[in-house]
């Protein structure tokens, strides 16, 4: 249920007149009391006027009230709040302003759950309070009744939760409360008798030990505690009035002491209890209370708005920590950066020293670019045929058939007029391997040719080896078959070939 918000409005609402306070850090401070005459409910109207945008709650203290306790079955959700709708519809009979309050759940096997039903049972005397509130459009926190705030009284004041009775004096009358486990279960509403408040008291007590003694509420001769607050200054005439007997013991309550342990800063002058119970209404207020959905509207709307504000503010709070310390990383960035420069001068500075102790060099820049480049180039020439004389090995060694006439080898792809055709690559070396083919006077062509193809295939397995056929052992087109009728061989002459290979240095 909604509850009121702190540095709200509250209105205190009796049968005689409706009294308007600013609650604000433990003060109470009167803004208006209005008659509940037509002239007094449209002073209350100017009066909510010019106090719009403050979120205002209803405690009402009024005789047209009712308290039922039910059994209900053990049920959860839509269905427990139907059956309690449907109880308080054949109980209250026309009351818009109803509640409910859970008493706990039977310790049996069913479970059943026990349930105070309440109502504010005059719907024509609160129409005009709330009439004057819808049409000034201001927000309503909640309407509550001020018996429910009974138990939060008791746990203040730190008294257990043993059947008990409470007995409080407000607008001229007596509020009577059945307090039993700390939760509300009965109350009523009856006038002064006179201004003794210790015969009232009195009277009271006994009458309502009675009545619960006839709804079977406690036992006819339980033993009952009754608590009575009220003045200092009007003890004595209650301790006269007020004796105990067999089933009623009295227990007098200081208000002062009363409104120093719930936080009210200013005590009353005399035994009158509504602004401490307007001040728990703030501090502890109850989980229960009257308005519906359409008169709490406006309250809502209200506590959305502030949700979507603090989201808000908290989201921009988290950028600009986040943007702090963006900024922060850049200046530790940027002092990085100065002392980084800072050591980077220094070691400038300490080279240039060091440099100023070499000896002169006996030539100038240019003629000391020129050596070294003519230097790289002698390191380049300096290059031996071993590594590819290996591989030449490695071919030569599959392919049998094959004689080896001769190997001219050369560096930057200048391999003479017989490389000239091939595309050579720079920084390379290339060999031209001159050879024969020897099979017997047995052997034909395609034979031969196979021995010549196997020489070929072995060296280019190697993929660092550029291979190129400069002269075949046959002169015959690439893209021609070979048939036996087409070449003849004669036994005593060698077929020679002519192979490029070319590698780039230090693959």
């Amino acid at each position: 249920m909604a509850a009121p918000m702190k540095n709200s409005r509250l209105l205190y609402l009796c049968a005689h007149q409706m009294s308007a306070y600013r609650w604000r850090s433990g003060e109470l401070t009167g803004e208006g009391e209005f008659a509940a005459t037509v002239d007094g409910q449209q002073q209350f109207v100017d009066y909510l006027v010019q106090h719009r945008r403050s979120v205002f709650a209803i405690l009402a203290n009024v005789a047209e009230e009712g308290f039922q306790i039910e059994t209900i079955p053990f049920l959860r959700g839509s269905d427990r709040q139907a059956i309690i709708k449907r109880k308080l519809g054949q109980l209250f009979f026309n009351a818009a302003l109803t509640s409910s309050l859970s008493l706990g759940y039977a310790k049996t096997q069913r479970r059943d759950e026990r349930v105070l039903l309440a109502a504010l049972t005059d719907k024509a005397f609160f129409a005009p309070w709330l009439d004057a509130i819808a049409n000034a459009r201001v927000a309503l926190s909640g309407i509550y009744s001020l018996p429910l705030l009974a138990p939060a009284l008791l746990r203040q004041l730190g008294i257990g939760g043993d059947p008990c009775l409470l007995l409080t004096v407000q607008d001229q009358s007596i509020r009577q409360s059945y307090l039993e486990q700390g939760q509300l279960f009965f109350s009523r509403l009856t006038p002064l008798q006179g201004n003794s408040i210790a015969r009232s008291f009195s009277a009271e007590a006994q009458k309502l030990q009675q009545y619960l003694v006839s709804q079977r509420l406690i036992a006819r001769h339980q033993a009952i505690d009754v608590h009575l607050l009220a003045h200092a200054n009007v003890f004595k005439a209650i301790e006269q009035s007020c004796s105990d007997s067999a089933t009623i013991r009295y227990h007098l309550l200081d208000i002062a002491d009363c409104v120093k342990r719930t936080g009210l800063k200013i005590a009353p002058p005399d035994s009158h209890c509504e602004q401490l119970f307007l001040n728990l209404l703030v501090r502890a207020p109850p989980r229960n209370q009257f308005a519906d959905d359409a008169q709490l509207h406006s309250h809502h709307l209200r506590q959305i708005r502030a949700a979507l504000y603090g989201a808000g503010a908290a989201s921009l709070l988290v950028c600009l920590l986040f943007s702090g310390k963006l900024l922060f990383d850049a200046h530790a960035v940027n002092q990085q950066t100065a002392t980084l420069d800072s050591e980077a001068t220094l070691a400038r500075a300490r080279y240039g020293e060091i440099v100023e102790t070499f000896a002169p060099i006996p030539t100038d820049h240019e003629t000391l670019r020129r050596i070294i480049d003519r230097y790289l180039a002698l390191e380049k020439m300096s290059a031996t045929p071993v590594g590819l004389y290996r591989e030449i090995s490695r071919a030569l060694h599959d392919a049998p058939a094959v004689e080896l006439d001769g190997i001219d080898w050369q560096i930057d792809g200048d391999a003479g007029s017989a490389s000239a055709a091939a595309d050579v690559p720079s920084d390379s070396e290339t060999a031209i391997v001159r050879g024969t083919l020897r099979l017997g006077a047995n052997a034909s062509a395609r034979q031969l040719l196979a021995a010549f193809n196997l020489l070929v295939d072995s060296l280019k397995a190697n993929p660092k080896l550029q291979v190129a056929v400069l002269q075949r052992p046959f002169d015959i087109e690439s893209a021609k078959s070979l048939k036996g009728s087409d070449i003849t061989v004669e036994d005593d002459k060698p077929r020679s070939f002519m192979l490029q290979i070319v590698r780039r240095i230090g693959s």
